[in-house]
């Protein structure tokens, strides 16, 4: 268990498979109620289910990231169920890797809507609450993409990329005098992000690229790690990346 973390209510987005589901998974077992949403719910169900069997706490809610109702929904139904949320992780993301040339629009469209769209609107599901509270905390999942621009065939996922940053220190000004921001970069973490690439090319160049992906869990000793610090310490940004990778 740990202080500042057991009893807080944590909402994730994403929490299927990869950083969600470790994350809720950790932080469950170290005393947070977790709140999962996802497409997947029957993927969902059985997550919380192991997780409510091994002592914890979890609820499931189906959801898409893309729908603003769906957002409004997931946070609404974890203050309803538990009377209050401390935590958002805005977790959920697509990497569609391909060159520009390849003019994948509808893949560019998804990576706006997932990634830009989706942490939008669960900042204006669960800002109110927070607000309301006096108190909260995001946990914003970028990449160190953001930080420099993915190449070859990632600068619309960047593009995306430095855009959660933006929003996250914008947001961290505007509301930073009892709200928590903290935007989390991951480099090479073995999820099955790089799935989300369908050009034959860019496929072969991110999966020889993350044959140096270290563990998931790494992400999720950062996301407590940031949630566990005194109300009065706000850890704006890590960066995690394999020893072995320059970019």
């Amino acid at each position: 268990m740990s202080k500042n973390i057991e009893g807080k209510v944590v909402a994730i987005t994403g929490a299927s498979s990869g950083i969600g589901e470790t994350a809720a998974r950790h932080l469950a077992a170290l005393g947070a109620t977790v709140v999962l949403g996802a497409r997947r719910i029957e993927r969902l169900e059985v997550i919380a289910a192991e997780i409510n069997a091994a002592g914890g706490k979890a609820k499931p809610f189906a959801m898409d990231v893309t729908k603003k109702a769906d957002v409004d929904s997931f946070v609404a139904g974890a203050v309803q169920a538990f009377g209050k949320l401390d935590v958002l992780v805005n977790n959920a993301g697509l990497m569609a890797i391909a060159p520009l040339s390849e003019v994948r629009t509808e893949e560019w469209d998804r990576m706006i809507d997932i990634n830009i769209k989706g942490l939008l609107y669960g900042v204006a599901a669960a800002l109110p609450v927070f607000q309301k509270q006096g108190s909260g905390h995001f946990i914003n999942i970028s990449s160190v993409a953001g930080l420099k621009v993915f190449s070859p065939g990632g600068t619309v996922y960047s593009g995306t990329k430095f855009a959660v940053a933006a929003i996250s220190e914008g947001l961290r000004h505007e509301v930073g005098d009892k709200i928590r921001t903290t935007v989390i970069l991951p480099g090479a973490i073995d999820t099955d992000l790089k799935a989300g690439t369908s050009d034959p090319a860019s496929r072969k160049f991110v999966n020889a690229f993350y044959e140096r992906a270290i563990p998931v869990d790494s992400i999720a000793r950062a996301i407590a790690y940031a949630i566990e610090q005194a109300a009065n310490v706000d850890v704006n940004q890590i960066v995690i990346r394999p020893t072995a990778q320059e970019f």
